[in-house]
């Protein structure tokens, strides 16, 4: 598809992991759907590598010597929003927990499809480009819920004037919230809202991502409640 081609066009992915094989047979795949790719055999390599040379994605195995997934994520939030894709095993559950936490904006579970993980980069990059000011055109700048500002443009947030970094995927699914206070949204309407339609993605996804951004907001204020869980519903935006 065009569209496909748009989006891989000069992009680069950060391919990590100590599994050899999946070093090659992805980077290939990857590179044959026209992106630029650069991999790491390990956590430390990667980290000492993508302070000086930015990417524009990064997929990150877990389970990895000197520096494994999780911390390499932390340590990568720290500096930057940088879109991070998991890779995991199927008994790494509470990994893909901590990992969601911790900020990654999606993951897979391992063994998976290359037409797949591909995919998902696309999808991830098409949702990192709406913070891009040239994709932006036709959208109104900011949204701005009582004490909530957020700036579509620059993809910058602040609660009370104070900065809320965000990831891709939080912002969008707090944009989702806010722009409707008082309506609830099932997790399958974030799911749309977040990844796009077409894209499956378990419910507890959401659920990691929403106990984030309440995390986020509450280390900014302790008294933050703005976004309310209708166990067995969904979500909404609290409605001043």
């Amino acid at each position: 598809m065009p569209g496909d081609k748009a989006v891989a066009a000069t992009r680069t992915v950060a391919l990590v992991d100590d599994d050899r094989n999946i070093l090659t047979s992805v980077s290939i795949g990857l590179e044959a759907a026209g992106f630029n790719v650069l991999v790491y055999a390990d956590g430390e390599t990667a980290w000492r590598s993508l302070q000086v040379q930015p990417v524009d994605l990064a997929v990150l195995d877990i389970k990895m010597p000197r520096l494994n997934g999780l911390d390499l994520l932390q340590r990568l939030r720290e500096m930057s929003n940088l879109p991070v894709i998991f890779l995991t095993s199927k008994v790494d559950e509470v990994d893909e927990v901590t990992g969601l936490r911790l900020g990654a904006d999606d993951y897979i579970t391992k063994p998976f499809s290359q037409r797949l993980l591909i995919e998902r980069i696309r999808t991830l990059l098409r949702r990192t480009d709406l913070a891009d000011p040239a994709t932006a055109a036709g959208r109104e700048d900011k949204l701005e819920q009582g004490a909530l500002v957020m700036d579509r443009q620059r993809h910058l947030c602040t609660w009370q004037g104070r900065p809320v970094p965000l990831t891709v995927t939080e912002f969008l699914l707090l944009e989702a919230l806010a722009a409707r206070p008082g309506f609830v949204k099932s997790r399958d309407q974030l799911i749309d809202a977040a990844y796009g339609e077409n894209v499956y993605v378990d419910d507890r996804t959401i659920d990691s991502h929403i106990k984030r951004l309440r995390r986020k907001f509450r280390q900014v204020d302790p008294e933050y409640s703005e976004i309310e869980t209708l166990y067995g519903v969904g979500y909404r935006y609290h409605d001043a």
